[in-house]
């Protein structure tokens, strides 16, 4: 019977029906004879053959010889016999199989049938038994079982077997072969019979007669209710069913009442291409159809198979598909719905973020937390009051807070909004500890989760009273995509649902949005209408030069968005130093001026570095004033000098409205004055906040015990510097830059740096700074120190220098035009023959086209992850949102993590829990980490998730690895051209031979978003280049040699 021609010869002499067909077929001449006696289509299958394993379907005589070579081909390697026939082949048939076991002494019986019409190229993926439970007549089940009994008997067929039918469309039914072993589907048939095939098998073999099994006579086999199976493999459906092979990370069943398993997988397994991808055979079993689904189905839903791809979503579509649920079955199914390959791809989040922690446990802080260079986080953890703490159920049990300026604006617009605030008696606030004063204090590394935590509390206590609440900016979208693998609108969006009566603030860069470069127009004005819809309110506008046509395209870009526009004055020298004439009160008047032609609605001194002495801010403040009697004024500060209460308190009496200041955990040195000193100073005064220094505590409570678990990220300044109105650094960028230099291998040298950050700003012609400017001196002042270059010396040797590139883009006008023009000859020296721009940088850009960067989005990252602000993210920061996606895809979404499991690794039997969603929660203990490290550098690390074990596997960044000894330049040498500081080179622009002449990029070297271009001080010929891209190298090393 294994011979399916022979057996085929077998049913006709019983007087079976069989499908027409051949014997066997040798050649191709031979297959194109019969298939044109029959017609097409026609189906060549492996005689001694089986699971679907050497067949073809011919449709027509051009097909047939790549299908005949193809069929007999794989009959051989599978088989080792290449023998085939051919059968006409039946269009979208049932595929019916009748179980018969068979004695020595001639008793035949069958345990009844099953349904495999669900198959894909021949091989079942589903299995039903009994067949009438999805429709086949009864009359008709009883033919077919009689026929298989029939052809066992006429051959004294002996022990377990499985005879095949096939039911056309009319009924009729087909004898196609008959399979001389136990298949893969006999469980489900073991499942509604009660009968255990395979010990049947064993005991037959050992003379037993079936009586003697309990199976004879045939009235004694009954069915049982339903079994549906289905096979699992490690399979790819949206990848044409690739095999997919490699270690299995996590096995979790499906178990259950109802549910049977047959498998080998385990966690720790490795899935080789040397056998067949089938894993795991899943049957649900009950009293009828459709229970056994629903068992099976949930089964399937409670599977969690990771570290390899599965069919498992592709199965659930199945069982829920409405033709299945129905039992309109055939075995042209799965090809005619191709909605069956349209299933959610299991997210792995769990597995995901257990490979996180295990990078951090491995691999410590630093290595995974750039400019992690403090101590550890602090003992203890923040509290929120009870009633302002989120319920499992997603409520505040306070309730709503009270309403505040949000619904002025709302109700008023953004005109009216302006009107009500300086027709306001007492002076408003704005709240900076969810931006500003994070940036200032802990490099901007505050995690949505600990904002949120204490969001209601903040709308509860001092939400109504606020003029608003700064959350929002270049820095805190740039460090969410970067280092905290968060999306800065979610924070946004997630925070306006949980402060719903406070304004939100942001900082805009005027034609740079929050990014660092120029962008074409309709880039800023979609962005600001993006904030808008996200649940932004006032955009304060600035340009880092003070230059008017940058302003003017944000302040346009806001008022379509129908935001509310607080147009920035960036002030820097000292209004009170006679000395200082560059930047004086006629210069500020005059550009006041200009922004209020723009119809801006508030006026805003933006005081990035605390220069803003009280003198000057009554002198500023209450000429402005007198100036425009009926526009809001709003200042911001630093308190870096340590004189931010007494400036504040001195602008709002010469006639601020609204000033900045931070909760008092969060306040002084380079963040913004301490909101509950200025509260008091004012309370019972015209001026009196309304505001509870009480309130203020129980929030300032809070942050100071976040402030602590953030202690990694702390600089140590922990007092106010005077110096400030030396070096004029911005607070934003004061602990940025310590740390950047500590990266740059500049630890130790901060006063140096501060030196030279007051000479970059005069090289560069004394400028307003603030982001991107602010980066220009920043980057300048590193260079000089890390080549131990004076003011003097940058003026002398600028042509041979190889500057950085923010820099060189700063003298190219790509920023925008610096008060007072640029410097000569320093300009030209440092541009080398580039050419400048004169203008807005961003006016003569074409319009972008986002519709193709979310087509190109969509086909990398997927349809269904890639969403409208994702995009614009990506315009902003290309290379960021890259690397954040890639870092989602390989660590999921890491907000869940409480942050202090975020930041410090796990000790070894330590617990942590996270909500993956709402009611959705993961207990997650470390226990151990291999001492060994296997042949790739990896370490296992083993966890228990919910009491389950896991394990992953990690690189070891710490293993030492080869260091490289470059040879230095010789400085005596112009030819032998090194690194002007330390860095990865991203680029290498010659090869050897090539001829450059001065001035042309040779390298392009990157640290801490700081890129330098390396270029040719002499012209002449390559002829070394001793680095490649991705090289580290330090400061001097040889990069380049020149021959000229």
């Amino acid at each position: 019977m294994g011979d399916k021609t022979a057996a085929r010869e077998i049913a006709q002499a019983c007087d079976v029906p069989v499908v027409p067909g051949s014997g066997p077929v040798a050649t191709e001449e031979e297959a194109l004879k019969f298939a044109n006696s029959v017609g097409y289509p026609v189906i060549i299958k492996a005689a001694m053959g089986g699971g679907g394993r050497g067949m073809r379907v011919v449709t027509n005589n051009a097909e047939m010889a790549e299908s005949f070579k193809r069929a007999t081909s794989e009959a051989l390697s599978f088989f080792g016999d290449g023998t085939v026939f051919l059968e006409k082949y039946l269009v979208r048939p049932r595929h019916i199989e009748v179980q018969i076991l068979a004695d020595k002494y001639g008793n035949v019986v069958h345990l009844h049938d099953r349904d495999c019409s669900i198959q894909r190229r021949h091989q079942k993926v589903v299995e039903i038994a009994p067949s009438t439970a999805v429709g086949l007549p009864d009359d008709l089940k009883d033919a077919i079982a009689r026929d298989a009994v029939k052809i066992a008997q006429h051959v004294g067929y002996v022990n377990a077997g499985t005879a095949e039918f096939l039911v056309d469309s009319t009924g009729k039914h087909y004898f196609i072969e008959v399979n001389p072993r136990v298949q893969v589907e006999h469980t489900v048939t073991e499942e509604v019979t009660g009968v255990d095939i395979v010990q049947s098998q064993i005991l037959i073999a050992e003379g037993h007669a079936l009586k003697e099994l309990n199976l004879w006579p045939q009235n004694v086999i009954k069915v049982n209710g339903c079994a549906v199976q289905c096979r699992v493999t490690t399979e790819d459906p949206a990848n044409g069913f690739q095999p997919d092979y490699g270690r299995i990370d996590v096995f979790r069943p499906g178990e259950g009442h109802g549910i049977r398993l047959d498998g080998f997988g385990h966690a720790g397994a490795t899935i080789t291409p040397h056998y067949d991808s089938l894993l795991v055979k899943v049957t649900g079993k009950a009293p009828d159809f459709t229970t056994a689904l629903k068992r099976l189905d949930r089964a399937l839903t409670e599977f969690r198979v990771r570290g390899v791809k599965t069919n498992i979503g592709f199965l659930r579509r199945i069982l829920s598909h409405p033709d299945f649920v129905d039992g309109k079955l055939d075995t042209g199914f799965i090809d005619r719905s191709p909605d069956l390959f349209q299933y959610e791809q299991p997210q792995n989040r769990a597995q995901k973020l257990l490979s996180f922690l295990g990078h951090l446990k491995v691999n410590g802080t630093q290595r995974v937390h750039q400019g992690a260079e403090g101590g550890p986080p602090a003992a203890g953890d923040p509290v929120v009051p009870p009633q302002y703490k989120m319920s499992a159920t997603g409520k505040i049990p306070a309730g709503s807070p009270p309403p505040g300026w949000k619904q002025v604006l709302q109700r008023e617009g953004p005109s009216g909004f302006a009107k009500r605030v300086r027709q306001h008696k007492g002076l408003l606030l704005t709240d900076t500890t969810m931006r500003d004063a994070h940036q200032s204090l802990l490099a901007t590394r505050m995690r949505t989760s600990d904002i949120l935590n204490i969001a209601p509390a903040t709308a509860h206590l001092m939400g109504d009273k606020l003029f608003s609440v700064e959350n929002w900016g270049g820095a805190t979208f740039d460090t969410s995509l970067r280092f905290l693998h968060e999306c800065p609108w979610d924070r946004l969006e997630k925070m306006r649902d949980l402060m719903p009566n406070a304004p939100f603030q942001m900082l805009l860069r005027g034609a740079n949005a929050v990014g660092y470069t120029a962008y074409a127009d309709n880039v800023i004005y979609e962005f600001c209408k993006l904030a808008v819809k996200y649940g932004m309110d006032v955009f304060r506008v600035f340009d880092s030069l003070n230059y008017i046509e940058n302003l003017k395209l944000g302040i346009d870009a806001v008022g379509s968005a129908g935001g509310v526009v607080e147009a920035s004055i960036c002030y820097s020298g000292d209004l009170t130093d006679p000395k200082k004439t560059k930047f004086n009160l006629d210069y500020y008047m005059k550009l006041a001026q200009q922004l209020v032609k723009l119809n801006i609605h508030i006026l805003n001194i933006k005081d990035m570095a605390g220069l803003l002495k009280p003198e000057a801010a009554t002198l500023l403040v209450g000429s402005l004033r007198k100036e425009f009697p009926d526009l809001p004024i709003h200042v911001h500060t630093h308190d870096t000098a340590g004189i931010g209460v007494a400036s504040m308190i001195a602008a709002a009496r010469a006639g601020a409205d609204a000033v900045d200041v931070a909760l008092d955990a969060m306040s002084g040195v380079t963040s913004q004055p301490s909101m509950g000193a200025v509260v008091t100073s004012l309370a019972g005064s015209q001026l009196d906040t309304g505001l509870s220094l009480q309130n203020i505590t129980t929030l300032s409570d809070y942050w100071e015990a976040v402030r602590g678990i953030y202690n990694p990220f702390e600089q140590n300044t922990k007092a106010g510097s005077s110096d400030v109105f030396i070096h004029e650094m911005p607070g934003g960028q004061y602990t940025n830059l310590q740390f950047q230099s500590q990266q740059l291998g500049l630890t130790g040298k901060w006063p140096e740096i501060k030196k030279a950050y007051a000479a970059a700003n005069r090289l560069l012609g004394d400028i307003i700074k603030v982001t991107p400017s602010s980066k220009v001196v920043g980057d300048l002042a590193q260079f000089m120190v890390s080549n131990n270059l004076s003011e003097q010396d940058v003026l002398d040797k600028a042509e041979t220098l190889s500057f950085p590139s923010s820099v060189v883009e700063y003298f190219q006008g790509l920023i925008g035009q610096p008060y007072g023009g640029f410097p000569e000859p320093l300009r030209t020296k440092v541009l080398k023959g580039k050419k400048g721009l004169d203008g807005r940088p961003g006016a003569s850009m074409p319009p972008f086209d986002f519709e193709k960067e979310a087509a190109k989005l969509k086909a990398k990252w997927g349809a269904q992850t890639i969403r409208e602000p994702d995009v614009m993210s990506s315009v902003m920061y290309p290379k960021v949102f890259e690397e954040y996606m890639t870092s989602r895809a390989k660590y999921g979404d890491l907000s869940v993590l409480p942050t202090r499991q975020f930041l410090q690794p796990l000790a070894e039997g330590e617990e942590v829990s996270f909500e993956l969603e709402r009611g959705k929660k993961f207990i997650t203990k470390l226990t151990a980490v291999s001492k060994d490290v296997d042949t790739n550098g990896e370490r296992e690390v083993f966890f228990e998730l919910n009491g389950l074990p896991r394990s992953i596997r990690v690189q070891d960044l710490t293993l030492a690895k080869k260091t490289v000894d470059r040879p230095k330049a010789d400085t005596s040498n112009p030819g032998s051209v090194g690194a002007p500081m330390p860095g990865n080179v991203i680029t290498v622009s010659v090869q050897v031979g090539q001829k450059v002449k001065k001035g042309d990029a040779l390298v392009v070297l990157s640290a801490m978003k700081m890129e330098t271009v390396v270029s040719a001080p002499v012209a002449g010929t390559v002829k070394a280049v001793v680095v490649k891209e991705k090289d580290t190298v330090r400061g001097g090393d040889l990069v380049v040699e020149i021959v000229a």
